[in-house]
């Protein structure tokens, strides 16, 4: 697990400045408005939340919900991402602690934050069954689970034979992957027990098992937030869940 992390961690440390750019630009567009929606309609309604935002990349969900009044914590396992996050924080000037730490195992203590969130994540750990179970740990009792990702396993997996071949130029949300990038992405996800899963249906039968209730699913808030951006064979799908409470 060790090794695999360690090539995540170095793929996504070329990646970082490209892609920092690229959510630095979302904040400036409509679909930051539509994200916030869309978290909004699951939020409870009291302010200010004590927000965890597990893969935090370039730091964008953290700067929405500080934004919103909320007290946010980001977290990544790339140093490079960190310094990206720290930087759009500074140049925002929000207040948001980000550290450098692995989703699957959390440092903080039990029953820390209201809210767990995160984007595009859940498919590049190699163990997601042990970071739902973290996740589930912080979260203070009645405390909400947002997960937002897509089945990409399942979409490498079925490429047509030759796809990953072709001549491959990254722009929009893919700034700065280069065929180079892309190939090596690929072959991680293809390393991923995820990935041989078919999702979301796995994810919310691992959540029920985990301890989660409330579980369910919105199969269409890519439409509604990515719109012409939602990925045609790897749609963005939304998981919620709660911790029980008293």
């Amino acid at each position: 697990m060790e090794q695999i992390e360690e090539r995540v961690k170095k793929y996504w440390t070329r990646r970082a400045h490209d892609f920092s750019a690229v959510r630095r630009m979302e904040l400036e567009d409509e679909i930051s408005k539509r994200w916030l929606t869309e978290i909004r309609t699951y939020l409870p309604d009291k302010a200010p939340l004590r927000i965890l935002d597990v893969g935090t990349g370039a730091g964008y969900f953290a700067v929405l919900l500080s934004m919103e009044g909320h007290e946010v914590c980001g977290i990544d396992l790339t140093p490079a991402m960190i310094d990206e996050a720290k930087s759009l924080a500074e140049d925002l000037k929000r207040s948001i602690s980000f550290q450098v730490m692995d989703a699957q195992n959390l440092e903080f203590p039990d029953e820390s934050f209201d809210v767990v969130i995160a984007r595009n994540l859940t498919w590049t750990l190699p163990d997601p069954k042990k970071a739902y179970g973290e996740w589930l740990r912080v979260l203070k009792k009645g405390g909400l689970l947002l997960n937002f990702d897509a089945d990409y396993g399942q979409e490498v997996l079925n490429l047509d034979p030759g796809e990953e071949e072709k001549e491959y130029v990254g722009s929009g949300s893919h700034m700065g992957v280069t065929r180079e990038l892309l190939l090596e992405s690929n072959q991680i996800t293809k390393s991923m027990e995820i990935s041989q899963s078919k999702r979301p249906d796995w994810d919310l039968k691992v959540l029920i098992e985990t301890g989660y209730i409330n579980c369910r699913c919105d199969r269409n808030a890519g439409f509604r937030i990515l719109r012409e951006k939602n990925g045609e064979k790897a749609p963005t799908f939304l998981l919620a869940a709660e911790k029980a409470g008293e």
